[in-house]
């Protein structure tokens, strides 16, 4: 290989390696993402036809869906590997290398609402300074350690990463979108949440009043308070982000496009 050949790759690797792990950032950046790995590819195969035989077709990543609230110059996307990504992130589910259809659209629901709440989320303004990205990080490295818990072991979860070739570096970027949104809710929704002394007593009155007389042992309302508490604020919440959700999706402005159904 001579040298003008070998400063060649150099550079298409380097242009590559300028773009973010997290292909999803902007059409922009998927664009240079693709045409700098197509580069190298080309220059690659030029480079070692002559020796090697053609034995594999080359599968390229697929756009499912853009979705876009009408904030931003250009839509997030949403690929085929996005889809994978979530469902081998989830521990309940069983991996499988061929997702279903109804595997893949519940996946496609779960990721197109998570762009509209993530897109509201960058509308607010960010703390830039160096304890606040430390705080941000140590968030993400947080919820790493919760999602290695759920899957039971650190190399169960890298195996599930493997099956789908999700790199520690794609996992770190989907959790920092994930922590944005999180943080996102607690601020719009969490915060504000309030179970009265009367919805709590209604909720230990309907769990525990059939039982009393029963033989059973029955927590006292005291007892179960906090827990009931907790319950109560937590319903409420999922009730008032699936309606938010829903009135993203209303609102004028968004657009949410399958390209390619699955």
């Amino acid at each position: 290989m001579s040298s003008e050949q070998l400063e060649t790759m150099k550079m298409m690797k380097l242009a590559a390696n300028k773009i973010s792990p997290r292909h999803r950032d902007s059409w922009h950046a998927r664009v240079l993402l693709l045409t700098a790995h197509c580069s190298l590819l080309t220059v690659f195969f030029l480079l070692t036809a002559h020796c090697l035989p053609l034995t594999a077709q080359t599968v390229v990543d697929k756009t499912v869906a853009t979705v876009t609230n009408g904030s931003q110059s250009a839509p997030d996307l949403i690929t085929y590997s996005d889809l994978t990504w979530q469902l081998a992130l989830e521990p309940a589910r069983a991996p499988t290398d061929h997702p279903s259809s109804t595997d893949l659209n519940q996946a496609l629901k779960t990721l197109e609402d998570q762009l509209l709440i993530l897109q509201e989320a960058r509308k607010l303004p960010i703390a830039e300074t160096a304890e606040g990205q430390k705080d941000f990080e140590t968030a993400v490295k947080t919820m790493r350690d919760e999602l290695v818990r759920l899957f039971g072991s650190r190399a169960r979860l890298e195996d599930r990463m493997a099956r789908v070739g999700l790199t520690s570096e794609q996992l770190d970027a989907i959790l920092r979108d994930r922590v944005t949104i999180e943080r996102y809710l607690d601020f719009r929704f969490r915060a504000f949440a309030i179970a009265t002394p009367k919805e709590i007593s209604d909720r230990y009155q309907k769990l525990y009043a059939a039982a009393r007389n029963s033989g059973k042992i029955v927590p006292t309302l005291d007892e179960a308070r906090d827990r009931l508490e907790e319950e109560v604020k937590n319903e409420k919440i999922a009730v008032e982000i699936d309606n938010f959700v829903d009135s993203l999706r209303d609102q004028p402005g968004t657009e949410i496009v399958v390209l390619n159904p699955v």
